[in-house]
C-alpha cells in the first residue's frame, strides 16, 4: 500500500515539475469548418454603397461604417506562413492560427451581398484553415462572434471591433491553449464616451459622425502585471523602421477622454512596439501573440492565463523571430490578423523573413 502511495506522489510530482518547465503540447487541429452565419440584425437595412469601397448601413445614430471585402485571395500563402512557423519551432511551441472577421462580415444587408457589393469573409477564412498543417491549431472565433451579433462587439465608427468582441475571441483561444480564463465578472469596466473612430475619414461619409459611441474596455482585476516595450520610428511611408527606443516601462492601459478618436489606442498605445507584459500567473506558459491593430484587444484578457505575453506587431519588428522565441523561452504562439490582412501578400512575406532576418 505504502509503495503504491509514493509512487503516486512521484507521478504528481514529476507531471507537476513537466508543467512549470514546458508547454502543453495541444493534440489535433481544432475547428475549421465554421458555424453558418445569417444576418438577422439588420438584413433590410437602407444602406448606401460608397465609390472608394465603403458601405453605410443605417441612419442617424444606429449607422454602422466599414469596408467592402471583395478578396478572392484563398489564404494559402498565410496558412503556408504559419505551417513554416510551426516546422521551424517544432513541437516545443505551440503554434495557433485565429483568423479575425471584420465588422461587414455580421452587418451587411442581404440585398448589397446579392448584388456583390460586399462578400462573405467565412468562405475565404475556412479555406485558409484548410490549407494550415494538422500540426497547427485553428481557433475559430467566427463562430463564437457570430452568436454575440447583437452586443457591441462591432464598432459602428471606426474599422476594428470593439474590446466585447476580443473578449469572445480570447475567450475561444484560451479554450484552445488549455489555459484559465475569467469572465468579465474579473474585470473593471471603462468607458470613453463620443468615440467617433477611423470610418469617417476613410470613407469621407461625415454624417457617419452622428454614430458616436461608448468605448468599453475592461481592466482586470486581482492580477499583478507589469508593461515595457521598445517603440518604434517608421519612415514616411510608415512600412519601415529607422529607429527605436531601449526598452522601458509603460502602462498597459492609456485612458482617453471623452470624444477622443483616439480610443482604440487605449491598448500599450497601437502597432510601433514590441510590447511585454509579466503577470502574477506562474503556470510557465509564455506567449508570443503576432498581430495587427485587431489583436491589440486581446492581451489584456490573458493575464490569467499566462505567466508573459510578448506582443508583435506582423507590419514591424526588427529582431531575428527564432532567437528571439528562444531567447524568451515563448511556449505558444498566436497568430491573429483580420482577414482583409491575411489576404496581403506583403504581410505574409514580411513574417516569412522575421524568421531569418
Amino acid at each position: 500500500m505504502k509503495s503504491r502511495i509514493i509512487i503516486s506522489v512521484l507521478v504528481a510530482l514529476v507531471a507537476l515539475m513537466g508543467n512549470a518547465q514546458s508547454p502543453v503540447i495541444v493534440n489535433g487541429p481544432g475547428k475549421r469548418q465554421l458555424d453558418e452565419y445569417v444576418n438577422r440584425v439588420n438584413p433590410d437595412e437602407k444602406y448606401v454603397y460608397l465609390t472608394k469601397g465603403y458601405l453605410i448601413v443605417g441612419s442617424g445614430t444606429e449607422q454602422r461604417g466599414f469596408e467592402c471585402f471583395t478578396s478572392n485571395a484563398t489564404g494559402k500563402n498565410y496558412a503556408d506562413m504559419v505551417n513554416a512557423y510551426k516546422l521551424a519551432f517544432g513541437d516545443s511551441v505551440n503554434v495557433y492560427c485565429m483568423m479575425i472577421p471584420t465588422n461587414g462580415e455580421f452587418y451587411s444587408p442581404t440585398e448589397a451581398v446579392e448584388k456583390g457589393l460586399i462578400k462573405s469573409e467565412r468562405p475565404t477564412i475556412e479555406s485558409l484553415y484548410g490549407h494550415l498543417s494538422d500540426r497547427v491549431v485553428a481557433v475559430d472565433c467566427y463562430s463564437v462572434l457570430s452568436q454575440h451579433v447583437s452586443e457591441n462587439i462591432c464598432s459602428h465608427t471606426d474599422h476594428h471591433w470593439l474590446p466585447l468582441g476580443a473578449y469572445y475571441a480570447a475567450q475561444a483561444f484560451a479554450r484552445a491553449a488549455q489555459v484559465p480564463f475569467r469572465d468579465l465578472s474579473s474585470y473593471d469596466e471603462q468607458v470613453t464616451h463620443d468615440f467617433v473612430g477611423t470610418m469617417p475619414r476613410f470613407s469621407g461619409y461625415e454624417r457617419l459622425r452622428e454614430a458616436a459611441e461608448d468605448f468599453v474596455y475592461y481592466v482586470p482585476k486581482h492580477v499583478d502585471y507589469t508593461t515595457s516595450q521598445v517603440v518604434y520610428t517608421l519612415d514616411k511611408s510608415r512600412r519601415n523602421v529607422v529607429s527605436q527606443t531601449e526598452q522601458d516601462s509603460v502602462k498597459f492601459f492609456r485612458h482617453y477622454k471623452d470624444g477622443s478618436g483616439s480610443a482604440y489606442l487605449t491598448f500599450f498605445g497601437g502597432d510601433y512596439n514590441i510590447t511585454h507584459v509579466t503577470t502574477s500567473t506562474k503556470n510557465g506558459r509564455r506567449l508570443m501573440l503576432v498581430k495587427d491593430s485587431f489583436g491589440n484587444a486581446i492581451p489584456g484578457y490573458l493575464f490569467y492565463s499566462f505567466e508573459e505575453i510578448f506582443v508583435v506587431d506582423s507590419r514591424y519588428f526588427t529582431p531575428n523571430m527564432k532567437e528571439f522565441v528562444k531567447g524568451n523561452k515563448i511556449t505558444d504562439i498566436l497568430f491573429c490578423n483580420n482577414i482583409v490582412h491575411a489576404c496581403t501578400p506583403s504581410i505574409s512575406k514580411g513574417l516569412m523573413k522575421y524568421l531569418d532576418q
